[in-house]
């Protein structure tokens, strides 16, 4: 008759051992049976100081956005290090695109081949960490696109979708009158527009009351301020600052 398997004594309290401490460190990582601790909250990712991105935006149920075509394609080119950011703005089968240049000196000019308008806000241009800096309340996680995201929510006036596994920005929402949404087709981090003459506004956007800005505007092409430099306090200033998101999409 072959032998009958039997457990020694020292090894049944080798393995009664084990299995106490494993229920013990069970317990002491979830008492009473509850759910693990949950994972940190996550944080925006700033902006980096310059990139190339491609926005769609579609404005035809929001006529209070635009008086002009409501598709249209922006190539947005922002440049921290320089102080300025260009949307260069095509609108459905117009073979003449729209310039909005911004300066850090407030000055926004939007001209075409045929005309120019300037305007002066009491703010500049976005900083990197507008987002990241605080404010920002994180309302978790949301498919925008069939893209996995993190969505936050600032200032009552925007919603502002990243992808999560990479941090890219998806989409932007502004809630108010005009309910402008713009969609990121794409987004390249380190691409500068380093074409001059593609900021430089015409000489049509002067008169010779406007000497002193267009000084002004070279100037803010000169070296950066100080990294920690604010934007502005206050919420009409937030929201003034990131409406300038929308470019031509709000003012043209």
């Amino acid at each position: 008759m072959a032998p009958t398997a039997r457990w020694s004594p020292l090894l049944f309290l080798l393995l009664l051992a084990a299995a106490t401490a494993t229920a013990t460190n069970t317990t002491a990582e979830h008492p009473s049976g509850s759910d693990p601790p949950p994972s940190p909250t996550p944080t925006p990712t700033p902006w980096p100081e310059r990139f190339h991105a491609v926005l769609f935006t579609n404005l035809t149920n929001y006529s209070d956005a635009s008086t002009g075509p409501p598709l249209r394609i922006t190539d947005l080119y922002y440049d921290w290090p320089r102080r300025r950011n260009l949307n260069l703005v095509r609108h459905q089968l117009s073979p003449d695109p729209l310039y909005d240049v911004e300066w850090n000196n407030g000055t926004t000019f939007y001209f075409d081949s045929r005309a120019c308008r300037v305007e002066r806000f009491p703010v500049g241009v976005l900083p990197p960490w507008w987002l990241s800096g605080g404010g920002a309340q994180y309302l978790g996680r949301r498919v925008a696109g069939g893209i996995d995201c993190h969505l936050w929510g600032k200032a009552g006036f925007i919603f502002y979708y990243e992808e999560a596994r990479t941090g890219r920005p998806v989409r932007w929402d502004f809630v108010d009158v005009t309910g402008i949404q713009q969609y990121v087709m794409s987004f390249e981090p380190g691409v500068e527009l380093e074409e001059d003459a593609q900021w430089q506004a015409p000489a049509y956007c002067f008169t010779d009351d406007d000497n002193d800005d267009e000084e002004e505007g070279k100037r803010n092409d000169n070296a950066a301020r100080g990294s920690g430099e604010e934007a502005g306090d206050g919420l009409e200033v937030a929201s003034r600052l990131l409406r300038k998101l929308a470019g031509a999409a709000a003012t043209s």
